[in-house]
């Protein structure tokens, strides 16, 4: 099963409150808080709290709602964090998903990457 969701995830605990976290926004369907090991000079991580393992396992099982809200909890972070191009210089998504996408926790993330000059995409080597 490609989709099997592990429970026991670091995401899952943050979600049942195990784990702190230093939440940025909080909606009824998605948590966005600081990344413990930012890569930017600002790193939010948005999760949804339904148990999704990828964003096409997202996209194709969530209820209208669950989409709706999570994708307007990605903006609503940018703009809080004064990053839109209406406020700021802008921003930077990325979400991986499985082995290739070197994903690293099995629950749907998106990092939302700012605060500086995040140079070009990715070069895949060799």
């Amino acid at each position: 099963m490609p989709y099997s969701y592990d429970d026991q995830n670091i995401f899952a605990k943050i979600l049942r409150g195990e784990i702190p976290n230093k939440t940025v926004l909080e909606t009824e369907h998605s948590l966005a808080f600081e990344d413990i090991n930012p890569q930017a000079p600002q790193h939010v991580l948005v999760i949804p709290k339904g148990h999704y393992v990828t964003y096409d396992h997202f996209a194709a099982e969530a209820t209208d709602a669950e989409i709706v809200d999570y994708t307007r909890a990605i903006g609503a972070v940018c703009r809080k964090l004064g990053v839109t191009l209406e406020d700021g210089t802008g921003y930077r998504l990325l979400t991986n998903a499985g082995p290739d996408g070197h994903q690293e926790v099995p629950h749907l993330h998106i990092h939302v990457f700012a605060g500086g000059f995040l140079g070009r995409m990715i070069k895949v080597p060799g």
